[in-house]
């Protein structure tokens, strides 16, 4: 719970900090412009509010690393909601406007999931897991889109590496397997997501986890 918080404010911290020309620059995400990812984040600080008053009697059906669905390809900016993002993004006009409602959504989100009980089953997506284990899966979400956001923009705030080794962990358990010691906990996380290929040294030290990558996280 306590990592969400750290991750979740460190992102939004990012994105209150950014000039308004870097909005207009490309992020980490196939066919988005910084501006897309932050509207993204919106809906994802939608779907946390959401998610966190929304109760299941069931039992839980997925954990923290289980939550994820792994894709067989690799988005291409064109599925119909991609551009819908795209379209919103454009919508808010002047940076300013995107900021304030990240920054006023982002932060009613982060206040839920500090207010949340971790044992509280709640319902998203068709699962049912426990409101501890759904922040601690946000980890990962925050994570990688810090890394998008950041991307293009050598100035911008880097991920807390709290937050980049518990990433780690979880893509690894989602792998299967564990990356080399070689690579940083930030390169695990590009080579491992297929935000970047993998050099030709670093995928000599992948042997066999190479050809289960990229993980396509959804």
């Amino acid at each position: 719970m306590e990592l969400f918080s750290r991750s979740w404010t460190a992102l939004r911290t990012a994105v209150a900090e950014l000039p308004d020309e870097d909005f207009a620059q490309p992020s980490g995400c196939t066919g988005w412009l910084v501006r897309d990812l932050v509207c993204h984040l919106v809906i994802d600080a939608q779907d946390v509010l959401i998610t966190l008053v929304t109760p299941a009697e069931a039992e839980p059906t997925r954990d923290a690393v289980t939550y994820w669905d792994v894709a067989e390809k690799p988005p291409t900016g064109d599925d119909p909601l991609d551009a819908l993002i795209v379209r919103l993004a454009a919508a808010y006009g002047e940076p300013w406007l995107l900021k304030f409602h990240f920054d006023d959504v982002g932060s009613a989100a982060g206040r839920a999931a500090e207010l949340a009980d971790p044992g509280l089953r709640v319902g998203t997506r068709d699962v049912v897991l426990t409101a501890g284990d759904y922040l601690c899966a946000y980890v990962l979400e925050w994570t990688l889109h810090h890394l998008d956001l950041v991307a293009y923009l050598p100035d911008a705030a880097e991920p807390p590496a709290e937050g980049l080794a518990r990433s780690r962990e979880m893509l690894e358990k989602i792998a299967g397997a564990v990356f080399p010691a070689s690579f940083s906990d930030r390169d695990a996380l590009l080579v491992g997501t297929g935000r970047r290929a993998p050099t030709d040294v670093e995928k000599a030290e992948l042997g066999e986890l190479a050809a289960k990558l990229p993980l396509v996280l959804g």
